[in-house]
């Protein structure tokens, strides 16, 4: 297996924004490959790094890298969107920051045998915890027409999406479709020339789609957003990175609502909701990387940070 090497996206702006207190209590959901715990954990003093990621290869590096923070770093393998479960089961009544980097790791779409790349042949697997069921070889050959044109459309933006839905359904019949070349060929197969001259790789927009959905990454978004507000301490930080629009739709829409107040109509002389802001947001508009971290990490241009603060 290759060394686990993740360029960390928005590094500094994300660090930031937690506006870090050395005593504090911090989460990082998506440890990765420890990046941005690192840059947490050497600005705690008595404050404490819980460090949280469903894959296991990707923990067992962000442990190495951390181990000379020693006991001030706590890693548990879960999913994200279980946190206040992880936080409440170590103790914790509240945390005063939690970030989240939604991006799928570098080393878990570079290296081949995981099945997430369209570049190398593997078994459709694409699963991030190897302990879930869901495989993307269950997806491609037992999901209906329906619903694969349907997540290509949603979780891959994919215009062609009945053309490859189709094209996957027909040769499914002949025999399973087992890896991700035999995939890739069928995708190019169903395509118009035009679209096989694109930049674009042909099958990158499937490829995110039956990613997404194996994973259920936007479901776990909703959860997590749901989760990390009320685990705020008054002056926490909520950090999110996103790269893709459909998962950032959610986070700007749920720190939005957090941050609403009353709801009554205009018409009401006097509120009779109750409702109160539970978040300001820190910037109305998403925070984008620069220039100079584009040239040196072009995977980091669909990146967004948002980011909201407990009332």
């Amino acid at each position: 297996m290759s060394e686990f090497h993740h360029v960390s996206v928005l590094l500094a702006d994300s660090i930031d924004a937690l506006n870090i207190r050395p005593e504090g209590i911090y989460v990082d959901g998506t440890l990765g490959g420890g990046g941005h715990s690192y840059e947490i954990a050497g600005r705690l003093t008595t404050g404490h790094l819980v460090g949280i990621d469903r894959d296991e290869t990707a923990l067992a590096a962000a442990g190495k890298r951390l181990a000379a923070f020693g006991d001030r770093v706590t890693l548990v393998h879960s999913n994200f969107c279980e946190m206040a479960s992880v936080i409440r089961s170590l103790g914790y009544s509240g945390v005063d920051g939690v970030l989240l980097d939604l991006g799928v790791s570098s080393p878990q779409l570079d290296e081949g045998s995981r099945g997430f790349s369209y570049m190398a042949d593997a078994p459709l697997d694409m699963r991030m915890d190897r302990g879930d069921a869901l495989t993307a070889c269950q997806v491609v050959n037992e999901w209906s027409y329906e619903e694969l044109k349907r997540i290509l459309y949603d979780y891959g933006e994919e215009r062609y999406a009945p053309q490859i839905a189709g094209a996957i359904c027909r040769r499914r019949e002949q025999g399973p479709i087992a890896t991700t070349l035999e995939l890739v060929d069928i995708i190019r197969g169903s395509l118009p020339p035009a679209a096989l001259r694109e930049k674009q790789h042909p099958a990158k927009r499937t490829f995110q789609a039956i990613r997404i959905a194996v994973n259920d990454e936007l479901g776990a978004v909703s959860k997590a957003m749901e989760a990390a507000i009320p685990m705020l301490n008054p002056g926490g930080r909520l950090a999110v990175i996103t790269f893709h629009s459909l998962e950032d739709r959610i986070v700007k829409s749920s720190m939005a609502e957090a941050a609403r107040g009353c709801t009554c109509p205009p018409s009401f002389p006097v509120c009779v909701c109750g409702k109160k802001p539970k978040v300001k947001l820190v910037s109305r508009k998403p925070i984008l990387p620069g220039a100079e971290e584009l040239a040196d990490n072009p995977r980091a241009r669909s990146a967004k940070l948002r980011v909201c603060e407990k009332l």
